[in-house]
């Protein structure tokens, strides 16, 4: 029974460690910069691919 306790505080503990990992968000370029995006599309600027810079 002390087996049990040891093993479910160490998942428990695991489970607290993981769940505050990092949840990394692509900015929908597929992880390409601005400037790479641009060159691709073939658009003059790359100020519409840059986040934070959209047209209104």
């Amino acid at each position: 029974m002390n087996t049990l306790k040891i093993i479910g505080a160490i998942l428990l503990m695991g489970s607290f460690v993981f769940s505050c990992a990092p949840i990394l968000k692509s900015n929908g370029n597929h992880g390409l910069p601005p400037g790479q995006v641009k060159k691709v599309t073939g658009a003059k600027s790359a100020k519409q691919y840059a986040p934070g810079h959209y047209k209104k």
